[in-house]
């Protein structure tokens, strides 16, 4: 039995036919190209805003730098934008050039190994942005039972700066998560009963 297409199998499990499934497979490549150009850009532009921060306070006669090394929080995110962006670059010019020549072979080691890229980098942008986030909190609120001073109170501009650089870090992890879930999709239905079918891109 089947309905606008779609087929029912004994388990009452939805199955895709035909030009359905090309239909499927056509926005699944458009969201993750639009995705891996986004992640891209956002990983970027977060580098580049707390890469170039810095400001200078002048106390009495000693000036004092802050800058982004200061923190090894900011390193570690700056390091994981940088990951970020050559990795998304790379997997951007691979779905481009797919969808040019409209059918490449999308098998299951290639399959895996995007599969297993996009969660290295999902899990890498998570722990880069917790640690900036927690910095940032310390930064602005200070932690009086250690006598950490609010930082944030000197050097303004530095910690507005950062804040916008974290907060599109925060937008880029969370399209890594999506983007993880889609290369989850494109990997697993290769092992359903329309793989083979759905198994070139």
């Amino acid at each position: 039995m089947s309905y606008l297409g779609v087929g029912v199998s004994p388990g009452n499990v939805p199955v895709f036919h035909g030009s359905n499934l090309r239909v499927l497979d056509k926005r699944v490549r458009l969201a993750e190209l639009i995705l891996r150009c986004l992640i891209c850009a956002l990983a970027v532009v977060s580098a580049v805003l707390i890469g170039t921060d810095t400001q200078v306070k002048e106390f009495f006669t000693i000036k004092k730098r802050a800058k982004f090394t200061d923190m090894k929080a900011l390193v570690f995110l700056v390091v994981a934008d940088g990951i970020a962006a050559a990795y998304s670059f790379f997997q951007l010019v691979r779905c481009g050039v797919s969808m040019v020549r409209g059918s490449v072979l999308f098998n299951k080691p290639l399959a895996w190994a995007i599969f297993s890229g996009d969660q290295i980098l999902a899990y890498l942008s998570m722990a880069a942005v917790a640690a900036s986030v927690q910095s940032a909190v310390f930064s602005k609120y200070g932690q009086t039972e250690l006598e950490w001073m609010k930082t944030c109170t000197l050097f303004g501009k530095f910690c507005n700066q950062i804040g916008e650089g974290v907060a599109t870090s925060v937008v880029m992890t969370l399209s890594t998560l999506i983007l993880s879930a889609i290369s989850a999709f494109s990997l697993f239905r290769l092992y359903g009963d329309k793989g083979k079918e759905s198994g070139r891109w």
